[in-house]
């Protein structure tokens, strides 16, 4: 018996041009996000979910935990995104301590670490970059916490500041992480390199992004030219 497998599909990639475009239609916590997104590599949910504790500013790089595959991983901060991101997390730590003062600010922890380390649920280092606006009640524990902010929320924006920017291309979140990887490759970074930044187990996974440079149009030149 064979095992069924799903026939490989060739990524919906932007160029740098479309994603500038994209990025423009965007402004505030969301345009950020998208900025990661594209900048840094990130999924969805790794960008959505990403803490406070994992960004560092010093070496320029962030560290993605429990990645797909419950894998961490350390990929790029860029530099454009620095001051931007400081700004954005001095309004958090602001939140923050409003709800501090509130008798709250607890954050969701993963692995049972809220019941090894019982203060860490209100440690600002623990918080969520992108907080939800409101509070909500976990349905579990039935404690009130500020989780982060929906997904849907960026999927909805990027799709909207796609058609808005009138590109003709099934774009989503995960094509902007797409793009990172193909204009990595068309930079000269080197496959390994892109590989480590994306969290791919296997380099195969990552060569299907290489298409792009083989393709006509890129490298070869038409007769009709």
């Amino acid at each position: 018996m064979e095992r069924v497998t799903k026939p490989a599909r060739l990524p919906v990639v932007l160029t740098k041009e479309e994603v500038g475009a994209v990025l423009n239609q965007m402004s505030g916590e969301l345009r950020l996000m998208a900025e990661l997104l594209y900048g840094s590599g990130l999924r969805l949910m790794e960008c959505v979910r990403l803490r406070v504790k994992d960004v560092d500013f010093g070496y320029n790089q962030i560290m993605v935990r429990d990645g797909k595959g419950l894998k961490d991983r350390v990929t790029v901060l860029p530099r454009k995104l620095r001051e931007p991101l400081r700004v954005h997390l001095q309004r958090v730590r602001q939140l923050h301590q409003q709800d501090l003062g509130r008798g709250g600010g607890q954050v969701y922890l993963p692995f049972a670490l809220g019941q090894k380390y019982p203060n860490a649920k209100r440690a600002w280092i623990w918080q969520y970059v992108f907080p939800a606006a409101k509070l909500s009640v976990d349905p579990r524990s039935q404690e009130v916490r500020r989780h982060h902010v929906q997904e849907k929320n960026l999927q909805n924006a990027v799709k909207m500041a796609v058609r808005a920017a009138g590109i003709n291309k099934a774009a989503s979140c995960h094509t902007l992480r797409h793009s990172f990887a193909t204009h990595l490759l068309e930079n000269g970074s080197d496959i390994r390199t892109v590989q480590e930044l994306l969290g791919h187990k296997d380099v195969s996974t990552t060569m299907i992004y290489t298409h792009v440079l083989n393709k006509p149009g890129i490298g070869v030149k038409s007769p009709l030219d």
